[in-house]
């Protein structure tokens, strides 16, 4: 009932960290994988280490902020593989200038990055979604997995551009979730998870000093994260696939914390 095998399975930003390593897991569970990202050379460099493990897997140049190149991939794919059964809205991420420094007011904020960002995860969210679940739709079945953030519970300073847009996904996880079963059945679901603490290359900085010791802001989430500990960004995979699977056949519309417990401690 957890089985994803021969499901065509649509990965944005796949080139990332988060994008590849579930990419590897779903080709390792047999499914049909297709990665897009808008960095070609990334693109290339994922696509060749996946092949490299044998299965199925194509790659596409795409832009998830541009409709029509969204909707010329995905007319490759039914082309290619018939039907799409999962999209993964793993594109998003933060920007410098939309990050505040620990004493800087959100005032001195770059008001143009924080365009960006609030642009690339949301919207990169939302085009995807309404360009690949238009297929799902019409097939009357599909998955889509977004990525919140637990900066859509409750507030976690300096990043209100990223916290603003995650907040917004999570939302319109839940409105899509409604207006496909209302609307197209209840094979039609929509779902997301919401990670705690992972190191990643964007927060690497803020987290680990460069002698490898914690900084401060690293305390203040270890010390509200019950596990005392940031998670393993494999960790992740496990719930993907279960929300992609039969067994998550009545969920839909929900945010599911991957967190170590952030999201349920009061620190006290």
């Amino acid at each position: 009932m957890f089985s994803i095998q021969e499901k065509v399975a649509v990965i944005t930003g796949a080139g990332g960290v988060l994008g590849g390593n579930i990419a590897r897991h779903f080709l390792l569970q047999g499914a049909r994988v297709v990665l897009l990202d808008i960095r070609q050379e990334q693109l290339d460099s994922r696509v060749a280490q996946l092949r490299s493990l044998g299965g199925k897997v194509i790659g596409f140049t795409c832009n998830v902020l541009d409709v029509c190149s969204l909707e010329n991939v995905a007319a490759e794919i039914v082309a290619q593989w018939g039907r799409i059964d999962i999209l993964l809205n793993i594109a998003g991420g933060n920007m410098p200038g939309a990050t505040l420094g620990p004493l800087q007011p959100v005032f001195e904020m770059d008001i143009a990055d924080w365009e960006k960002v609030v642009s690339l995860n949301l919207n990169g969210t939302v085009f995807p979604s309404l360009v690949f679940g238009k297929i799902m739709a019409s097939q009357k079945s599909g998955s889509v997995v977004n990525v919140s953030s637990m900066a859509s519970y409750s507030a976690i300073t300096r990043v209100p551009g990223y916290s603003a847009a995650k907040a917004a996904v999570a939302n319109f996880t839940q409105w899509l979730a409604t207006e496909m079963s209302l609307k197209f059945g209840d094979k039609v679901r929509v779902n997301a998870v919401a990670p705690g603490f992972f190191l990643g290359d964007q927060n690497r900085a803020v987290l680990i000093n460069p002698d490898g010791s914690l900084t401060e802001r690293s305390k203040k989430a270890l010390a509200k994260t019950p596990m005392q500990r940031f998670g393993d960004i494999e960790e992740l995979n496990g719930t993907v696939q279960f929300l992609c699977s039969d067994a998550a056949s009545f969920i839909t519309g929900a945010v599911i914390p991957v967190d170590g417990g952030f999201s349920a401690f009061s620190g006290v």
